[in-house]
């Protein structure tokens, strides 16, 4: 994957973010989106071998439109300022977890979960939590996961700032509607997703050595992924 040449159109596009300007580079993000495919081709393959599951994936499975939906939105560029893949067993649309690879200039990251889940499956995934909160804990409390990741609601990431890791894209702020309050692991229950990142270096994605790193990163989190997902998979 050619991580200077994607992260230098990448830094272009965010300056003069319009059609024109993308129409008069057009076969230069042609080819970087080939070079990003490539790299994600690379990530599945090695995610394969400790999560089958994923094998059967092509890049056109994973990898988002570049082109922003811009109806709802106030900002109305019309290109997004990142590439991101989404590498989850049922495909980038549902809500299977999986995981995610972002190329951002001085925002790039891995992250892993699930995320924006509908209230019915949020809520089992708090029953299912407090039904086993021991096995939870392992997945979530082991000191690799912690040094990662850290802890529940410790990290921002937004369009605008990411921070070098997070736990959990949002909290509630009190416990959720019939839950206890007192719950002695209320913060578990509180999060709002179960999504873990890590920024990384723009550099990260350049040769082949970031392949293993990715996997032990992703390896790290597959535990608390597969426990959530083992409710999410119920509902599909």
């Amino acid at each position: 994957m050619d991580t200077k040449k994607i992260i230098g159109f990448l830094s272009d596009i965010a300056k003069n973010n319009n059609r024109p300007w993308f129409a008069d580079h057009k076969d230069e993000y042609l080819a970087c989106r080939d070079s990003f495919e490539q790299g994600v081709c690379e990530a599945i393959s090695t995610i394969s071998a400790f999560d089958p599951t994923v094998s059967h994936l092509e890049p056109k499975d994973c990898c988002y439109r570049f082109y922003r939906d811009t109806r709802f939105s106030p900002d109305k560029s019309p290109y997004k300022r990142h590439l991101g893949a989404y590498i989850s067993a049922k495909g980038k649309k549902s809500l299977h977890a999986g995981y995610y690879i972002h190329l951002e200039p001085g925002a790039s990251l891995l992250a892993v979960g699930a995320y924006w889940l509908p209230t019915n499956i949020l809520t089992s995934c708090r029953n299912e939590i407090m039904g086993n909160i021991d096995e939870w804990r392992r997945c979530v409390e082991n000191k690799e996961f912690v040094e990662l990741f850290g802890k529940p609601g410790g990290g921002v990431w937004t369009d605008d700032h990411v921070d070098g890791r997070g736990f959990g894209l949002s909290m509630l702020k009190t416990a959720p509607k019939d839950f206890p309050r007192d719950y002695e692991f209320l913060h578990y229950l509180r999060m709002k997703d179960y999504c873990a990142w890590i920024t990384v270096p723009d550099s990260f994605f350049e040769g082949t050595g970031w392949l293993p790193r990715m996997a032990e990163v992703f390896k790290t989190a597959k535990p608390m992924m597969d426990f959530v997902n083992s409710v999410i998979d119920d509902y599909e």
